[in-house]
């Protein structure tokens, strides 16, 4: 069976976003186009690893261009995108390796998320190698999504998926850690229940 490639280049839209409720919300990739949508199932961490390492890389390509690359140094207002995700929101699969570069020909950004794939090893080298084997595998390796985007697309996309990282449960004042809406048990109060 040959390797399923969900290729958006470009896409009319592609976001992150979530559904439920915070402290039990899901995270997605969606892209959209033509009609179709695909929307991939990942983890808060990865959603805000990839929003600034796109940041970073958007602006090293400034940096290494004099500022002469397509690139705005932050997101328009125009490209602003509140909406929710299009449902239903069906999961492809879920994201296990993602990988970022910058096409300097096209003066586009190409995000790639490939599926979480278990492997068995004896070692942890032939681990390793298994690993890079199947990514590398263009013809058998694991489903992927991969979008092709614009500077001004990839700043708007990193800005709303940090908002949507940042959307969930706020913070204990005291101890950091999330707030339910009932409360929290907080470390710094010895044990006793904080309120929201």
């Amino acid at each position: 069976m040959s390797r399923q490639v969900f290729l958006y280049d470009p896409p009319d839209r592609f976001v992150a976003g979530t559904v439920g409720l915070p402290g039990r919300r899901t995270f997605f990739l969606q892209a959209s186009a033509g009609g179709r949508t695909t929307s991939v199932k990942l983890e808060k961490a990865q959603v805000e690893a990839l929003a600034e390492r796109i940041d970073e890389l958007l602006d090293e390509v400034v940096r290494r261009t004099g500022g002469s690359a397509p690139v705005p140094a932050v997101a328009p207002a125009e490209l602003t995108d509140t909406e929710p995700l299009q449902t239903p929101v069906e999961e492809e699969f879920r994201v296990g390796t993602m990988a970022l570069a910058w096409d300097g020909e096209s003066q586009r950004m190409v995000v790639e998320a490939q599926a979480l794939v278990e492997l068995e090893a004896d070692t942890d080298e032939d681990l390793a190698e298994a690993e890079e084997r199947l990514l590398q595998d263009e013809l058998n390796g694991p489903p992927m999504l991969r979008v092709r985007i614009t500077g001004t697309m990839a700043r708007a996309f990193a800005k709303r998926a940090l908002e949507v990282v940042n959307a969930g449960r706020p913070p204990c004042p005291l101890c950091s850690l999330p707030l339910d809406p009932e409360g929290h048990v907080c470390p710094r109060q010895n044990g006793y229940r904080r309120g929201a």
